[in-house]
């Protein structure tokens, strides 16, 4: 499958990075996705050991930063 290597929203379907398997071996779920400007933001859906939240950021020449 040449789309298993990314994540994407058609018609509601995600894919995970990294295929099937890896799916299956991760216990952290966290989406990615582009806000406002240069902002994004980072959603943790499923932890064993961290509530759900979110976090916003931007990607700056040093690195991240916080928003």
């Amino acid at each position: 499958d040449p789309g298993a290597t990314m994540v994407f929203t058609a018609g509601g379907a995600l894919k995970p990075v990294g295929g099937h398997v890896l799916s299956h071996a991760s216990t952290v779920r966290m989406f990615l996705r582009k806000g406002r400007g240069d902002e994004r933001i980072a959603k943790l859906s499923d932890s064993p050991d961290r509530p759900e939240g979110e976090a916003t950021y931007k990607l700056a020449e040093g690195g991240w930063e916080d928003v």
